[in-house]
């Protein structure tokens, strides 16, 4: 069959998301993610590995900024092909994009200003990896498709989208390679979600693959239940109320943002904390809120019934939803506990950052970790217990208290993906572990090789792998 797989982001690290597949002359990338751990940060600013004229079409499997994040780059230096993913994903993609851009020209100037104080030069020219306007430009070449739908995506590929669990539109992707009535299964899944969690459809299960590529963020542990996590939230709101600082919630703004404010809706009906104000502090997170009211056909049954209850999460007494900069501005000025959730999950940008200079040098506050902390981040520094770090330039002590629920995880642990592998009834040819830390991803491979004998294997970054 003579099908080539290239691993060109996301292999021994969990961000920078990019696979590409060729076969018959065609190229079909997989992802177009950012990286966001510091020491990865410069591959960012590197080629492709590919030329993006070449390429035929990209499949986009959900729109966090790790699997998206560089598709304006990726347009702007010559890609003319269709940019195919859910519609609930689309829609977030441009919201994350547009905001990406900003973000890209504001830290430019920041920058920009910081080296002229100080006197000196970056390790690069201080522009942007791309602005607004070039994010806008990619926005045309998106084809948005529905769950299932079949779509040619080059000579001899087709693809179709299941759901994945992971956050709105995100998809598992089956991707048939055939020539001569002979035919491959590729599974692609991106992010994978767990069963049982709040607001969405559990994902898709498959009976048959050829080739998986399979995330591996947590394939090291097994995450705790669901009123674990709820129970971890609650102690962390009424610990920190009865110190009477604030909470301070570094979330992403696609999925995360939303699941906290289900349990803390939930928490509040339940009487189990105090009726705290609680703000939302981040402009693409409200309007990734708003997407979520638009697509009920991909919520799970309870949160169906929620919603036609008028119940819905993202409204509750004492939620506030910030827009303006000014907003948040005023929120430092507010007297007692308040919860604070704001982007970016990783605290590599955004509102989160000034929010930490206000609460990081306070005992009475916590800082509460909800999701993953890449290696090189901002957030895995604090959370690995720092004892001082550098926000916005200059350096500031550690002493507020640090807390993390891992039940939060919009990933798969390594048991549920091996309960989720166990479903395909031939062993695969091959299994690849992608989108994990080194350790992370050999840890699951001695793992499942164990519970299944399959044949895995842990790509480096540019490997390439020649499969039949």
């Amino acid at each position: 069959m003579n099908i080539r797989l290239r691993f060109l982001g996301a292999a021994e690290n969990v961000t920078g998301s990019r696979h590409l597949l060729e076969f018959n002359h065609s190229k079909v990338m997989i992802d177009c993610g950012l990286y966001q751990e510091r020491n990865l940060q410069y591959r960012n600013w590197e080629d492709f590995g590919v030329e993006p004229d070449k390429v035929d079409a990209i499949l986009l499997t959900h729109a966090h900024l790790d699997h998206c994040g560089l598709i304006p780059k990726f347009v702007k230096q010559g890609f003319k092909g269709p940019i195919y993913a859910t519609e609930a994903t689309a829609e977030i993609a441009k919201i994350v994009l547009l905001d990406a851009g900003k973000l890209q020209e504001e830290d430019a100037e920041f920058k920009k200003k910081r080296h002229i104080k100080e006197g000196r030069q970056g390790p690069r020219p201080v522009e942007p990896l791309y602005t607004v306007l070039d994010a806008e430009a990619s926005f045309a070449q998106f084809r948005p498709i529905k769950f299932k739908e079949v779509i040619p995506v080059g000579d001899g590929i087709e693809a179709a989208f299941h759901t994945a669990g992971h956050i709105l539109g995100a998809a598992v992707i089956k991707v048939d390679v055939c020539r001569n009535g002979e035919c491959r299964t590729i599974l692609f899944t991106g992010d994978f979600g767990r069963t049982d969690k709040p607001i969405l459809k559990d994902p898709a299960t498959f009976t048959q693959a050829d080739y998986l590529l399979v995330e591996s963020t947590y394939g090291d542990r097994v995450h705790s239940t669901v009123e674990d996590t709820k129970t971890q939230l609650c102690d962390a709101v009424n610990e920190t109320h009865k110190a009477g600082g604030n909470i301070i919630v570094p979330s992403f703004s696609v999925g995360r943002s939303q699941e906290v404010l289900y349990y803390m809706n939930e928490l509040l009906r339940e009487d189990r904390i105090p009726h705290i104000m609680t703000f939302l502090d981040s402009p693409m997170a409200v309007k990734v809120t708003e997407v979520f009211r638009k697509h009920p056909e991909l919520y799970d049954e309870k949160m169906a019934q929620l919603v036609m209850r008028n119940e819905s999460p993202f409204s509750f007494q004492g939620l506030k939803l910030v827009q303006s900069t000014s907003e948040s501005k005023a929120i430092n000025h507010i007297r007692g506990t308040i919860m604070i959730i704001a982007g970016s999950g990783m605290c590599t940008g955004g509102r989160v950052k000034h929010h930490l200079v206000n609460n990081i040098t306070r005992p009475e506050s916590t800082i509460l970790f909800v999701g993953y902390q890449a290696n090189g981040t901002l957030g895995r520094s604090i959370l690995n217990g720092d004892p001082e770090v550098r926000i916005l330039g200059q350096t500031y002590p550690v002493t507020a208290r640090i807390a993390q629920v891992h039940g939060f995880s919009a990933h798969a642990d390594r048991q549920e993906i091996l309960d989720w592998l166990r479903h395909i009834e031939t062993p695969p040819r091959k299994v690849f572990l992608v989108h994990g830390e080194k350790e992370s991803a050999h840890a699951f491979k001695d793992f499942l090789v164990e519970n299944t004998g399959w044949d895995i294997v842990v790509p480096k970054y540019q490997d390439i792998a020649e499969i039949n």
